[in-house]
């Protein structure tokens, strides 16, 4: 089980140490200025680029209106459960494991971003932070439901252990108990 929360915890610090050299930060005397909102740096040619982009919605930069001290204090809540839930794992086969490990460190990376970036920043109050993204891919243009998609939304380490997460739990969600079960 150590091993089950030092990956999520490296997790949590690979996915802040990505979006802290992406938005840039101070340390004393010396200052690392980071990339500007909308800069991008080609990384393979023209389908995979570093680019800044702040998020202050959900998922696909949706946006949340008044909710986001809702939607902050929400992704602490589910941040909290899938902390009890891998905590009562410990007889579950790794491979089940590491789909709740996954989603753990990604509903914390985007907390703390939401938590405290904004005022980390100076660009706003407790729980009202945007999110950062930073990797951005294209793809051949295809058409679904009527709309043209020519890239992915842009997104970050969070975020893809969310989707890692998701896809391991379904395809391992057999060998992971109910919270009932875990209750007994």
């Amino acid at each position: 089980m150590r091993r089950d929360w030092l990956l999520a915890f490296g997790l949590v610090a690979l996915d802040q140490l990505s979006k802290i050299l992406v938005k840039g930060f101070r340390i004393g005397a010396f200052v690392h200025h980071g990339m500007v909102p909308g800069q991008s740096i080609p990384i393979l040619g023209e389908w995979v680029r570093i680019t800044f982009v702040e998020n202050p919605g959900i998922a696909f930069g949706l946006p949340v209106g008044g909710a986001k001290v809702l939607l902050t204090l929400f992704s602490f809540a589910v941040s909290m459960m899938l902390g009890w839930y891998l905590r009562h794992l410990g007889g579950v086969p790794f491979r089940a494991r590491l789909g709740v490990i996954f989603l753990f460190a990604g509903a914390m990376g985007n907390f703390i971003d939401r938590a405290f970036y904004g005022v980390l920043y100076g660009e706003a109050p407790l729980l009202h932070g945007q999110v950062v993204d930073f990797i951005d891919v294209e793809f051949p243009d295809f058409t679904l439901f009527g709309r043209v998609y020519t890239r992915w939304p842009t997104f970050n380490i969070a975020d893809s252990c969310i989707t890692l997460g998701i896809l391991l739990t379904l395809l391992f969600h057999r060998y992971l108990p109910s919270v009932r079960q875990l209750r007994r």
